[in-house]
């Protein structure tokens, strides 16, 4: 009888952690067990980039709020990371990156190409830095390469994403502006060389949906993959200026006639580390799984967590 009463205990232990699990996330996406992954007493860590290198090392670069720079991490596994240490430090001197932030990495040709968030006096631009071994950076202009210049950029460009097209031989960069404590909406800019850049006529090519609930202030901060017929996108969307969550959608040609998943958001906040809103996604695609990065905050304080979804088809 006892262990029969020990059993219960334990299955219904585990329905409860499963619904739990459901409320917080949906398309099949569930949060790591032992997350936070990094975070704790470094204070906030945030909007990350993540790859995996030509010897199959997990690489995270991420936002360090108390050094005001880009720190990179390392992983076997992408679950288990080192302590971060700096690779790209602010400029006390500079006009416009006394606090670096919201980094993308790719690997293009055996280097690393880093696109970089700078911050100074209620105002964002976006640097570019290259790399041979992703730790040690050199910047490839003292200026941003991409400004806020047209209206509705208003203060503040900032959280690129950048991908190598090999087909068109093109950067393709969608990035957010608009206010500095949140962007507003997603623009979309080309270059050849990562250096000089075009933005879309058709900006911003992605803007919250209203009649969305969850996305109805702002959406911002995404990552895209180039599929074989499409481009998907991970974003988050803002409820209000304070309670952001995550979903997904997709287009044919990366900038025009955004589909939504039904089932969104995808991920939501959690009872503890990541209780008062979840930003900032970064997916990486594996043979059996995806791996979903993203900064959970609770109060003031950022750490980042991982959602896992078993299998590479995500019915979308």
């Amino acid at each position: 009888m006892k262990n029969k009463i020990l059993l219960f205990v334990v299955l219904y232990s585990c329905l409860i952690s499963i619904s739990g699990q459901n409320k917080e996330c949906t398309g099949g996406w569930v949060k790591y067990e032992n997350n936070p992954v990094l975070g704790g007493e470094l204070g906030t860590i945030f909007d990350i980039s993540v790859l995996k290198n030509n010897q199959g090392l997990y690489q995270m670069f991420c936002s360090w709020r108390p050094k005001k720079s880009i720190a990179i991490s390392e992983s076997r596994d992408g679950l288990k990371w080192s302590l971060p240490v700096v690779c790209l430090a602010f400029q006390d001197s500079s006009s416009w990156e006394k606090d670096l932030n919201r980094p993308v990495v790719i690997l293009k040709d055996g280097s690393y190409h880093m696109w970089y968030t700078g911050q100074d006096e209620g105002h964002s631009w976006i640097g570019y830095a290259v790399s041979n071994d992703g730790k040690n950076w050199k910047r490839k202009s003292n200026n941003p390469v991409l400004s806020p210049d047209v209206s509705w950029e208003k203060v503040a460009v900032m959280c690129p994403h950048v991908i190598w097209d090999t087909k068109e031989k093109l950067f393709k960069m969608w990035y957010s502006a608009g206010d500095q404590y949140e962007p507003d909406a997603i623009g979309f800019a080309t270059s050849d060389d990562g250096l000089n850049w075009i933005k879309d006529k058709r900006n911003p090519i992605f803007s919250n949906n209203t009649m969305n609930e969850w996305e109805q202030s702002k959406v911002t901060a995404c990552e895209v993959i180039k599929r074989s017929n499409d481009y998907l996108m991970f974003y988050i969307g803002f409820k209000n200026i304070d309670y952001a969550q995550i979903g997904m959608a997709r287009s044919r040609d990366g900038i025009t006639n955004w589909e939504r998943f039904k089932e969104n958001p995808i991920i939501k906040p959690g009872a503890g580390w990541d209780s008062s809103a979840v930003y900032k996604p970064y997916a990486i695609m594996e043979k059996e799984r995806w791996l979903l990065y993203y900064n959970g905050r609770r109060e003031n304080h950022e750490q980042i967590g991982v959602a896992i979804h078993q299998g590479i088809d995500l019915g979308f």
